[in-house]
This record gives C-alpha cells, sequence and structure tokens, in this order.
C-alpha cells in the first residue's frame, strides 16, 4: 500500500500542469508544436479545418470518417450543417443536413458499388445515408420491437458494421447495451448492459471491428467511465478488457496495424474526470499504448499501464479522430468553444 501511495504522489507530482487545468483555461494551441511520443509523433495544425462560423456554424464536432476518394466527412450536430465535407488540405467542398439537433455517430461503410454513412442521433434516431444525404434505411427504436421496455432509456451513440453486414448499436448514453441487426434491420440480440463486470459498461460510448493481423474479427466496445475497450465476439460474448488508466476513451478507431482513440477527459482519481483535460491515445498490434499526442508519455511497470493524463493544453475533451492514408490525425471536439477539427501531421 505504501508503495503504491509513493508511486501515485510521484506520478501526481509530474502532472502539474494537468491538475491546473480548468474549465477557463484559455486553450490556444500553437502552430507546429510537436507532440506525441516515440515514432509517433505530430505537429499541431490548429488552423486546418477553419471556417466561417457565420456561414457554417458547428456546435460539436463529434465524428469524422474519410471516403475513398480522400474526403474528410465531418458530423456535427448543428442542425443547420450535420455534414461538413473537407478536402484533405481543410478546403471546404460541400456541406448537408438532416436537421438532427443531437448528432453524434458517424460510421462509413463501403459496400463495394457505393460508400454509406450511417448517423446517429442521440434522441434516438439511426439512419444510413449515401455521401449526399439521402436516406436509404433507418433502424427504429427498440422499445417499438419488444427489444426494450418502456422503462428502459435509449439514447445510441454509435454504429459499426460487421464482415457480413451485420449492424451494431452502441446504446451509450441509454441502458448500455449493444444491439445487433442483421444486413436487412432484422433485430439478432443484444449484450452488455449497465454494471461494473467484465461483460457491463458504464459509457458504452463506441464501438468498432477489429481485424488486425488477420485474425477472425472481434467488437471492441468503449466503457469509457471504466477508462476501457472491451473486446467481444461478434455474436457478443466477453473476451478480454484492455485497460487505459485515466483515460475516459471514446470510439475505438482502427488504422492498419494501429488503434487510436480520442480522450474525452482524464483523471487523477478513480471516476473523477477533470473538465478540458483530453488528448490522444495510440495502441500497437499488442494494444500496448506507444503515444499519447496532448498527454503524458505511456509508462509501463511490471507489465501494467501507469496512470495516463493531459500534460498540455493543445485540446479540451477529444470525442473522436480520424486517420488518412499519410498517418495524419484529424481531431473532432466536444464542448470545446465550438471549434472545428484540428490536424496533427506526422513527422
Amino acid at each position: 500500500m505504501k508503495n503504491n501511495r509513493r508511486d501515485f504522489i510521484k506520478q501526481s507530482s509530474l502532472l502539474g500542469l494537468a491538475m491546473s487545468v480548468s474549465p477557463n483555461f484559455a486553450f490556444s494551441p500553437k502552430s507546429n508544436e510537436l507532440i506525441g511520443h516515440g515514432d509517433f509523433q505530430y505537429r499541431v495544425d490548429p488552423k486546418w479545418g477553419m471556417l466561417d462560423p457565420d456561414k457554417v456554424p458547428v456546435v460539436n464536432c463529434h465524428e469524422m470518417v474519410m471516403d475513398r476518394k480522400g474526403r474528410m466527412i465531418l458530423l456535427t450536430d448543428e442542425a443547420k450543417n450535420n455534414v461538413i465535407i473537407y478536402d484533405q488540405s481543410g478546403k471546404l467542398l460541400t456541406t448537408w443536413t438532416l436537421g438532427l439537433k443531437s448528432a453524434h455517430g458517424l460510421s462509413l461503410v463501403d459496400e463495394g458499388d457505393a460508400e454509406y454513412l450511417w448517423i446517429v442521433d442521440n434522441g434516438g434516431k439511426i439512419v444510413k445515408s449515401t455521401l449526399d444525404g439521402v436516406i436509404v434505411a433507418e433502424i427504429m427504436p427498440p422499445v417499438t420491437e419488444g427489444i426494450y421496455t418502456e422503462k428502459m432509456r435509449y439514447t445510441p451513440t454509435e454504429t459499426a458494421v460487421g464482415p457480413n453486414g451485420d449492424l451494431y448499436v452502441a446504446d451509450g448514453y441509454g441502458s448500455q447495451f449493444f444491439l445487433q441487426y442483421d444486413k436487412n434491420g432484422k433485430f439478432i440480440r443484444k449484450f452488455g448492459g449497465d454494471g461494473h463486470g467484465d461483460a457491463q459498461f458504464k459509457t458504452a460510448h463506441g464501438i468498432a471491428v477489429d481485424q488486425r493481423g488477420g485474425k477472425a474479427p472481434t467488437l471492441l466496445c468503449t466503457s469509457r467511465v471504466h477508462n476501457s475497450f472491451k473486446r467481444f465476439t461478434m455474436d457478443g460474448n466477453y473476451i478480454e478488457t484492455i485497460f487505459l488508466p485515466g483515460a475516459f476513451v471514446c470510439r475505438p478507431v482502427i488504422h492498419g496495424d494501429n488503434l487510436y482513440a480520442g480522450v474525452c477527459w482524464s483523471r487523477l482519481k478513480y471516476l473523477e474526470q477533470m473538465d478540458n483535460s483530453g488528448f490522444v491515445t495510440i495502441l500497437d498490434k499488442d494494444n500496448k499504448v506507444v503515444s499519447n499526442p496532448g498527454g503524458t508519455a505511456p509508462e509501463y511497470r511490471d507489465g501494467k499501464l501507469q496512470l495516463m493524463v493531459q500534460s498540455a493544453p493543445i485540446f479540451k475533451h477529444c470525442h473522436d479522430v480520424c486517420i488518412d492514408q499519410d498517418e495524419n490525425i484529424y481531431v473532432c471536439q466536444w464542448n470545446a468553444s465550438k471549434t472545428y477539427p484540428i490536424k496533427l501531421t506526422r513527422v
């Protein structure tokens, strides 16, 4: 117990800057500032996605994906323009909207003939659309099909599509279940639920299909309050937990052999998140943290990952990341003074 306390005090003494972060802190990332660790270091470009807020306003820049043309597709909860599409230089290409006031989750699926977007609104609306905003399918709220009872809260946050076309819905702000549907929208099963058990969740915020290394696909599911990703089989059986102490992670994003995630908050005490304390975390093929742009350097002691927190006020609340073909990172933020995405150029 004494050693644990000594380690915590030592760690805390190195994190004075992180502890000083408060909601009123003036965040102004510097252009070309170098952040990150090891082989994953980046130059900050805070002006990359800046637009005229009078013409193209945003509230929260929730998520971003890249289509096969290399266009960066951003989802916002500004009902005037839910979707903003950039080229990779940060130039605005177009915008469109579905009039959603709580648009939150954005997933892209390539069906060969065309690419489609799955868009999740926290109000319970989940739609599949073309890249120019034509709705082609919709998933009904689970209470309408008897999947949930009337008393169960439903506030979906994310989707992922399996190799066979099955759709997985994360009810991250609701009843903490993941709901599985076949490619035609027929309900198959739900798994997870609220709690602190291995196969349970607190803020089941995101989900992704992991096929790294040519392995059989599995599901990586966020349990944000637990500072964890939890791995499940494609039919909802628990496999393992990837614990990321200090990091309130959002959805997992797979690119090549690596796993990336935005960290919405970091903490010094269990469950006590600090406002304006986000960063980005990067894991290798073995799910070992190799870099924390904007956060403290990852440290392992006796094989155990130590507490990670924000080290510099680059970000407020990182909600999602998108990785391009050159392994640059585009960071989307929630509750960040209506800022546009920040680009991290890999060096």
